[in-house]
Order: structure tokens, then C-alpha cells, then sequence
């Protein structure tokens, strides 16, 4: 009877451990009746038929990431190479969300053939349309047209595209030389056209400094100009005044006004011979050319003075 017991008691934990089962977070149970879908089970501890009731697969509900490597070839029929991230995950934890993850695929690796694939030909469907001047500005335009386009085949798979980041793009060595070319170039045709528009503001500032310098030259010279006119004018009002009070006192001491040109006449020489600076000056000193000078002298008096010379 005790070898009787032990299968039997060995048999009911078999069952007992088979009624139990436990399933991790993240993950969701498949469960078969004899290679038919029956239901699924969520993270934690559930029951189950045993010998009758089969886990299918463990189905991970966290995101995933893959890395990507592919080349395509623009209008222009240029090489170019990717290197991308791919994240997606499974869309819900919906029954029938979760039927399609388990039952389109055979396993993950046809899965993850599949997306690979799709994701590229949409890659390359876009670059082919482009010129490879085009394709590194065009990053996010590349990345929402691949979305655009697998959303739909990913969601009838069960997944979602969350982000697709194209981490790298080159092209063959021969493109990217040229084009550090055209960029070197770039920089120096910029570099040259600030250098003049420097070149040319440092010029126009100096021309408005040297107008504004020449206005301001020109300013001061009118005005010395003026000033001296002015003097000029006063000196002879003065000088006027001087000979026209002397000329009156003159005349009330009853003595000839030729006196004052003679001595203004006088004080010229002097003022040659003190100021001249080493000039010659040529002078008639005899009697008869001082006779001419005062007959001169008289005459000019006698113009100046037509009272006078009624009178005489």
C-alpha cells in the first residue's frame, strides 16, 4: 500500500503545481486548449488547467529597441548610409491586440525581418525622390513620412512605432570630400563678403569723418574770414575817425592837414624797415623826389578835400 501512495501523492503535486502559474510584470501569457487560443493571463499569479491548458508564449508588453543599419541612393543616384534606432512596443494590453502579437508571426525574428524591412523601403521610397543635397536637412521630414507609413502595418501587427531616430547618415567618401569642399568654400566666399562689407563700412566712416573734417574746416575758415573782414572794417573806421578828428584839430591850430599824410607816409617806411624781414624796399630820398611825394601827398589831400580847394 506505501508504493501505492507515493505515486498517487507524487501525481496530486504534479497537478498542484501545474494548477499555478505565474506570470512577471511586463509580460503577458498566451494560453492554448490543444493548439486553440482559450484566453490570456496578466502579471501575477493565475490558475490554470492542467495537462489541458498551455502556456503559448510569453508575450513582453515593454518597449523594445533595435539597431539599424542601410543604405539607399538618392535622385541623383548617390550612395547614402544609415544608422538608426528603432523603439516600438506593443500597442495595448487588449485581447485582441495581444492575439496578433502572438499568432502574425511564427517568432520574433520573422517579426523583427519583417519591421526591419518595411522601415527601410519606406527609408528608401523617400530618399529616392530627393537630392542628396536635400537628404541631411531633411532628417524629421524622413523620420514622420516613415511613420506615416508603417503606423497602420505595425498596428494591424499588434506594435507600435514610438521613435525612429536616424543617428547617422553618410555618404561615400568621394561625396563627403566634395562636399567639405563646397562647405570650406561656403566659409570663404562668407568670410570674404564680411570682410569687405567691413572693409567698406571702415571706408564710408572714414570718408563721413574726413566730409564732416572739411564742413568743419570750412565752417571755421568762413568764419575766421568773416571775423577778419570785420577787423579789416573796423580798423579803417578807426583809422577813418583817426584821420578825420586829426584833420580838424588841424585846421583849428590853423595848420595844414598834408602834415598828417606826411607823417602816416613816415610811419609806413618805419613800419616796412621794423617788419619787412630782410626785404629791399627802394626809396627815392633826394629833395626832389620828397617834393614829388608831398606834391602827391597835396593832391590827395586836395581830392579828399574839395572845400579846400575852392577855397585856394
Amino acid at each position: 500500500m506505501q508504493y501505492i501512495y507515493i505515486p498517487v501523492v507524487l501525481i496530486t503535486i504534479t497537478i498542484i503545481l501545474g494548477l499555478f502559474v505565474t506570470v512577471q510584470q511586463g509580460n503577458i501569457a498566451v494560453i492554448t486548449i490543444f493548439g486553440k487560443y482559450r484566453r490570456i493571463l496578466t502579471p501575477g499569479l493565475s490558475v490554470k488547467i492542467p495537462f489541458i491548458e498551455k502556456i503559448y508564449k510569453k508575450i513582453s508588453i515593454q518597449n523594445r529597441s533595435v539597431e539599424l543599419e542601410f543604405q539607399a541612393t538618392t535622385l541623383d543616384q548617390a550612395n547614402v548610409y544609415f544608422k538608426a534606432m528603432l523603439l516600438y512596443a506593443v500597442v495595448d494590453h487588449h485581447e485582441e491586440t495581444i492575439k496578433n502579437v502572438a499568432f502574425k508571426f511564427i517568432d520574433d525574428k520573422n517579426l523583427m525581418q519583417a519591421l526591419i524591412r518595411t522601415i527601410e523601403g519606406s527609408i528608401r521610397g523617400f530618399v529616392a525622390t530627393k537630392k542628396q543635397s536635400e537628404v541631411l536637412s531633411l532628417r524629421n521630414e524622413i523620420v514622420g513620412d516613415v511613420k506615416e507609413q508603417i503606423d497602420q502595418s505595425l498596428e494591424s501587427w499588434g506594435y507600435h512605432l514610438i521613435d525612429l531616430q536616424l543617428n547617422d547618415i553618410t555618404f561615400d567618401e568621394a561625396i563627403m570630400r566634395s562636399m567639405s569642399q563646397v562647405v570650406a568654400s561656403n566659409n570663404l566666399k562668407a568670410a570674404a563678403e564680411n570682410e569687405g562689407q567691413a572693409l567698406l563700412i571702415t571706408k564710408t566712416k572714414a570718408a563721413e569723418a574726413d566730409g564732416n573734417a572739411t564742413k568743419i574746416a570750412a565752417e571755421a575758415e568762413r568764419l575766421a574770414a568773416q571775423l577778419r573782414g570785420q577787423g579789416v572794417a573796423l580798423f579803417r573806421e578807426e583809422v577813418a575817425k583817426g584821420m578825420s578828428q586829426a584833420a580838424k584839430e588841424m585846421e583849428q591850430a590853423n595848420l595844414d592837414t598834408s602834415v598828417i599824410l606826411f607823417s602816416m607816409w613816415t610811419e609806413a617806411i618805419k613800419n616796412f624797415a621794423e617788419y619787412g624781414k630782410g626785404n629791399v624796399i627802394f626809396l627815392d630820398g633826394s629833395s626832389e623826389g620828397m617834393q614829388q611825394t608831398m606834391k602827391q601827398m597835396m593832391a590827395m589831400s586836395t581830392l579828399m578835400d574839395p572845400k579846400k580847394d575852392k577855397s585856394q
